[in-house]
């Protein structure tokens, strides 16, 4: 009668867990960045709407682009951990009635605390929105 030898399972577990943590680490990381970036452009969409939505109500192109600029500004505070640096124009060329205001605003994504190799230190964002002006309205 042969003896037959069994392999023993015992270092599989060990080769496994070596193999799979730096993949799973690397998917983690990722998922952060994207998901950092992500909202941000959310963030920064949410905030040229609701920037051009104030500034198509006002009387004046002067008070537009400075609402349109603070309403932009409010509606990213409290979010300041994903936007690190916020830029906001208002562009007021065409404020006439029946005309268009739009707010353009950029973000600077902070990605360099995730230490990822091969993610840039920042990356920016950037969105507008345009806004129709009422065409039966006075505009001064």
């Amino acid at each position: 009668m042969r003896s037959c030898r069994h392999r023993g399972d015992g270092g599989s577990l060990t080769v496994e867990l070596v193999v799979l943590t730096p993949v799973l680490l690397i998917i983690a990381l990722a998922t952060l960045v994207f998901g950092r970036v992500s909202e941000a452009r959310q963030q920064v969409v949410e905030a040229a709407r609701a920037g051009a939505e104030a500034a198509a109500v006002l009387p004046t192109a002067g008070t537009a682009q400075w609402v349109g600029a603070i309403n932009a500004v409010i509606d990213l505070i409290g979010r300041t951990h994903t936007c690190a640096h916020v830029a906001i124009t208002t562009d007021t060329s065409d404020f006439v009635a029946g005309g268009l205001v739009t707010v353009h605003v950029s973000c600077t994504v902070l990605l360099s605390d995730l230490a990822f190799p091969g993610v840039p230190g920042s990356t920016v964002v950037r969105s507008s929105a345009t806004a129709p002006l009422d065409p039966y309205r006075a505009v001064g």
